[in-house]
């Protein structure tokens, strides 16, 4: 019976092509939208989200935070040279060289007890970073204000940093002040093109550095100190912070618009690694405490918690996935109201059919079977066709736009079962209007 029923209502379908494709349309395009935004929306907040774990979910950084226009530190006074219109100042910001001795402290700090009662280490590394704008340049090859970062080696491992060739700084470099630089993927391809960077020297404003290491190549999440989604860390360049110290101090010079600023920031971040995701809360606020004992005003830093940025990342994409799938979901119910409309026209043009069927014997489920097949085939065929354009769609955005798109399969799953699940709500109706009919009237219906 049930195959019957089937083959009847493909051919009762095939009869009306036109209107049966403009009836499945609205479905199609139902579950093409929601897989299509979902997957759009997923891939974004993957992004974002694999951009905050590159940071690290048991690091804590702080950040130097440099203060507006018009705010001066340390040598607030400025001095005029050559005219009016040429002026020079220098601004003290942000973290020092004691805040770093302070927070070094907490590798000593042993809070918790394992099982057999011994005390355990609280923080990992505590890692100092020192950002400078040079210019950096191999023969003709030239890259215009360069971050080179003044660390230790400890910043591999807090940075999760891998190394393709050569090696990262070492505690003799930092110790000999050795100029030596670790490049990034990015920066050794503008600078060296299809050289071999290794051993080669490269000029960091004035002094020349040996490359010693590239790093392999690396997402765009931890490029600035603590920051999301800034500058490309491709672009890095590493040195030792001896090095950074010795040969390019603590005051830089920017130049703009006939003005030149001095700006003296000691350290531009501190990382701090911990042992275990379940401290780093208790470690932010300890840091937090810690630098507010050393600075009157909070602003000269932030403390960045990639751990909590992860969590409320990972909380807004769910909030995402919910909306997108809620505004894609009304053009399945848009398409489910078409397939209603037209299974009741469809019951109206069929009237006498209905009475021939109930008078040589057809019950009334047998009547409400036939119409719900039919809508069933409709919302089900508008599903598959609308699963191959939804999973298209994604993969067309990230060929032609660049934009990172993620297809799960539940997504697919949700927005088949719902078309399928339309179709049925919205079939009843007109099934169960059709089983209701006279026998008598409908025989008499033109």
């Amino acid at each position: 019976m049930w195959i019957a029923t089937f083959r009847l209502a493909i051919r009762n379908l095939l009869l009306h092509k036109l209107r049966s494709f403009l009836t499945v349309l609205g479905t199609i395009l139902g579950v093409a939208s929601v897989i299509a935004m979902l997957s759009v929306g997923e891939g974004s907040k993957q992004a974002a989200v694999e951009q905050i774990r590159k940071l690290g979910a048991t690091n804590v950084m702080v950040r130097s935070v440099r203060p507006g226009s018009g705010q001066g530190g340390e040598g607030d006074s400025s001095s005029t040279s050559g005219s009016s219109s040429s002026r020079s100042s220098v601004l003290s910001y942000g973290l020092k060289h004691e805040d770093l001795r302070v927070l070094e402290g907490l590798l000593d700090h042993r809070p918790q007890s394992d099982v057999a009662g011994e005390k355990q280490h609280l923080v990992k590394h505590v890692v100092p970073i020192s950002l400078l704008r040079k210019n950096a340049q191999h023969g003709s090859h030239r890259i215009e204000n360069s971050r080179v970062l003044g660390t230790t080696p400890e910043l591999q491992q807090v940075k999760r940093l891998a190394v393709a060739r050569g090696r990262f700084i070492h505690q003799d470099d930092i110790r000999d002040f050795n100029n030596v630089v670790v490049l990034s993927e990015g920066a050794a391809r503008r600078l060296f093109h299809f050289e071999d960077p290794l051993g080669q020297p490269v000029l960091l404003g004035k002094g020349a550095y040996r490359v010693i290491g590239i790093l392999a190549r690396q997402g765009s999440g931890n490029a600035r100190a603590g920051q999301i989604g800034a500058d490309d860390l491709n672009e890095d360049l590493y040195i030792p912070i001896s090095s950074a110290r010795s040969r390019f101090g603590e005051l830089q010079r920017i130049v703009s618009a006939g003005s030149r600023t001095y700006e003296r920031n000691q350290l531009s971040e501190i990382a701090i690694a911990v042992y275990s995701e379940q401290v780093v809360p208790q470690t932010a606020e300890m840091v937090r405490t810690l630098l507010k004992t050393k600075h009157k005003d909070d602003q000269e830093y932030e403390v960045v918690v990639p751990l909590e940025l992860l969590h409320q990342a990972e909380h807004e994409k769910q909030i995402w996935n919910i909306v997108l799938g809620s505004i894609a979901g009304i053009s399945l119910l848009v398409g489910g109201i078409g397939i209603m409309n037209i299974m009741l026209a469809t019951v109206t043009e069929r009237t006498r059919e209905i009475g021939i069927r109930r008078a040589i014997g057809a019950k009334r489920s047998d009547i409400i079977r036939q119409f719900l097949v039919e809508t069933v085939v409709l919302s089900t065929t508008g599903g598959l066709i609308g699963i191959l354009a939804g999973v298209s769609i994604p993969w067309l955005v990230t060929r032609l736009a660049g934009i990172p798109t993620l297809t799960s399969m539940w997504s697919i799953a949700v927005a088949f079962g719902i078309s399928v699940l339309t179709g049925i709500v919205f079939g009843v109706y007109p099934a169960r209007k059709a089983a209701r009919m006279n026998p008598i009237e409908a025989l008499r219906h033109q």
